[in-house]
C-alpha cells in the first residue's frame, strides 16, 4: 500500500515537472514558397511608380548626384542624392526579378529574370524601356532561392523567401534546448553588384560595389552568371545585343572592372582577365583560395580579397587577404588578416572599408601590407556593400537601410544620412 502510494506520488510530481518547466524560445527561419510568374506578365509589369519604402535592399549604383538601391526582385529605388545628408527617394522603377544594374550616359542596364532591359533614365521621374534582350538569364538566386527558365512553358520558377518568426515552448532543464541551442537562427543572404574602373570613357557610366555582377568597358557590357561571363554589345546604347558568353567553371560570383583587366571573384579564386580586345577578354590567371564567399577590389598593384564562411560558403574563412598584382600572370599573397565575417569593401587608398555584416563596418589602414591596422569599427549595423566616393562620402548599403558617412577622417567617421528599412511583419 505504502509502495504504491510512493509511485503514484512521484508519478504525478514527474507529470506536473514535465508540463510546467517549460521555457520560451523565439526561432527565425527562412521559409520557401514555390512561385511562377510568366514572361509575358514579367515583360508587362515594368513602369515607372512613385516612391516607396526600403524593404529588402540588395546593391547600390550611383551616377552623378543620382543614386539607385536595388529592392530584391522588385526593381529599382531612384534617391536625389545631391545632398548626402538629406537624400529623397524621388521615384521606383519596378522591373521584376531584378538584382543588378549599371549605367552609361542615361542608358540603364538591368536584369529582369531571364531578360536584359535597357532604359532611358533622361527624366527619373519616368523612366521608359527602349530595348530588351530576350531570355539570355536562364537562371539566378536571389536572398538562398534559386530560380530558372523553363523555355517549355515559358515561364520562371521561383521562390518567395519569407523570414519567419515562432515562439515554441523547450524544455528548461536541457542546457541545449534542442537543435537550436536556445540560440535565434537566422541568416540571410544578399547576392550580387560591382564597377569602379575605367572605359572609353569612364565618367560617363557611374560606380556600383565589389558586390557586382554587371560591369561595363569600351561598347561592352559584361555580365557574371554562376559558370560564365556573358558579353552583351551596347556600340548602339538602347539595344543592347548578346555578343558572346565565356565558361568561367563554377562558383562565379562578382565581377570588378579596374582599367582593361577584369577581376572576377568566386567561391574557389580570383579570376584575372586582360581586356585589351574588349570583344574577347582573355584570361591570365587564377588567384585560388579555400572555399569562400569572395569579392574583390583593386588599387594599382593590389587587389583585396574578403573571404566569409556562411549558408552559401560551405565552412569557408572569415578573413582579408592582400594581394600583389604587379605580376598579373602571378598574382602573389603576401599576407591574410582574420575578419569576422566580411562581405563587400571597398578602396579609397591608403584606406580600405569592409562590411562585416551583423558585425558592422571596419576601417582599415592598408598602406603597410604586412602591418593592417584597424582605424574604427562601427557597429550596431548589418553592412553588406559599400562605394567610396571622391568627394569623401561613403555609401553603405545593409539590411537595415542605406547610410551615407563622411570619410574626411577615416578614424572617426560621420553619420550623414540613413534611408532606413521599413519592417514588414510575417
Amino acid at each position: 500500500m505504502k509502495k504504491t502510494l510512493l509511485l503514484s506520488l512521484l508519478s504525478v510530481v514527474f507529470l506536473q515537472w514535465s508540463c510546467t518547466d517549460q521555457c520560451t524560445e523565439t526561432r527565425k527561419y527562412k521559409r520557401f514558397t514555390a512561385v511562377t510568374v510568366s514572361l509575358a506578365e514579367m515583360r508587362q509589369s515594368v513602369r515607372t511608380e512613385t516612391a516607396r519604402d526600403l524593404i529588402s535592399p540588395g546593391k547600390i549604383y550611383t551616377k552623378g548626384n543620382y543614386l539607385l538601391i536595388n529592392e530584391l526582385k522588385e526593381g529599382l529605388h531612384v534617391v536625389d542624392n545631391s545632398n548626402p545628408s538629406a537624400p529623397k527617394m524621388i521615384s521606383f522603377i519596378k522591373i521584376p526579378g531584378n538584382g543588378d544594374m549599371a549605367i552609361r550616359g542615361n542608358i540603364l542596364y538591368a536584369d529582369s529574370y531571364a531578360d536584359l532591359v535597357a532604359f532611358d533614365i533622361s527624366n527619373p521621374l519616368d523612366v521608359r524601356e527602349v530595348g530588351r534582350e530576350k531570355e539570355v538569364f536562364l537562371n539566378g538566386q536571389f536572398d538562398g532561392a534559386w530560380w530558372s527558365l523553363n523555355k517549355s512553358t515559358g515561364a520562371i520558377n521561383d521562390q518567395r523567401v519569407d523570414i519567419v518568426t515562432e515562439s515554441v515552448k523547450v524544455n528548461c532543464e536541457d542546457g541545449n534546448n534542442g537543435f537550436w541551442g536556445g540560440r535565434v537562427v537566422f541568416d540571410m543572404a544578399f547576392q550580387n553588384s560591382a564597377s569602379s574602373g575605367s572605359s572609353a570613357n569612364p565618367a560617363a557610366q557611374g560606380q556600383a560595389g565589389s558586390m557586382a555582377r554587371f560591369a561595363l568597358y569600351d561598347k561592352y557590357l559584361y555580365t557574371v552568371g554562376q559558370n560564365d561571363m556573358q558579353l552583351f554589345d551596347i556600340s548602339v546604347p538602347q539595344k543592347p545585343a548578346f555578343s558572346s558568353k565565356i565558361n568561367l567553371g563554377w562558383g562565379i560570383e562578382t565581377i570588378f572592372p579596374y582599367r582593361d583587366k577584369l577581376f572576377i571573384g568566386s567561391t574557389t579564386g580570383m579570376f584575372i582577365y586582360d581586356n585589351k580586345n574588349p570583344e574577347k577578354p582573355e584570361q591570365l590567371s587564377v588567384f585560388q583560395h579555400a572555399m569562400s564567399c569572395d569579392p574583390v577590389a583593386v588599387t594599382d598593384n593590389r587587389a583585396y580579397v574578403t573571404l566569409r564562411s556562411g549558408t552559401q560558403c560551405n565552412r569557408g574563412l572569415n578573413q582579408l587577404d592582400v594581394v600583389d598584382i604587379t605580376d598579373l600572370r602571378a598574382p602573389r599573397l603576401l599576407k591574410s588578416y582574420p575578419m569576422q565575417n566580411p562581405h563587400g569593401l571597398g578602396v579609397d587608398y591608403p584606406n580600405v572599408y569592409v562590411c562585416e555584416g551583423i558585425h558592422g563596418l571596419k576601417t582599415l589602414n592598408v598602406a603597410n601590407d604586412f602591418d593592417v591596422k584597424q582605424l574604427q569599427h562601427l557597429t550596431g549595423m548589418d553592412a553588406y556593400d559599400v562605394i567610396p566616393l571622391s568627394n569623401k562620402t561613403l555609401l553603405m548599403i545593409g539590411k537595415d537601410g542605406l547610410y551615407q558617412f563622411d570619410i574626411s577622417n577615416p578614424s572617426n567617421l560621420r553619420q550623414l544620412s540613413k534611408i532606413p528599412v521599413k519592417r514588414v511583419a510575417i
